[in-house]
């Protein structure tokens, strides 16, 4: 187990996540059992499973939980692009929220990453 306070991934979700619930304050209200809902739920789920797969007790699990963050964090980011044509968004919050999008994808893609090579590689003999 993994403490996941530790981890800059979460740090940079659980950041997103914030701005995410200040940029959508303003969306139309007809829009908050549709897009509003969308985009937080997607973005609250990327520190959510960080958080959980932190709690797993296998590297296998733990990668699991991560690439489904992954997928969270790419759902999210599409739905900001959406909001933006919509003109949901503006320019500049469009683009904050992009930079915090593309910061916390290199780092949670990262940590996959390394991941991956450390259960790659075969035990170590004693």
């Amino acid at each position: 187990m993994q403490d996941h306070r530790k981890l800059r991934a979460f740090e940079l979700a659980d950041e997103f996540v914030v701005a995410v619930y200040r940029a959508t304050r303003t969306f139309p209200k007809e829009e908050m059992y549709g897009l509003t809902s969308q985009l937080r739920r997607a973005a609250v789920s990327v520190p959510g499973k960080i958080v959980e797969g932190c709690g797993r007790d296998s590297t296998k699990e733990y990668l699991n939980f991560l690439n489904i963050a992954f997928g969270s964090l790419r759902e999210a980011g599409y739905y900001v692009h959406l909001a933006h044509r919509l003109q949901y968004l503006a320019d500049d919050e469009a683009d904050a929220l992009g930079r915090q999008y593309d910061e916390c994808a290199k780092v949670l893609s990262g940590l996959i990453a390394g991941l991956r090579r450390k259960a790659a590689q075969p035990p170590a003999q004693a």
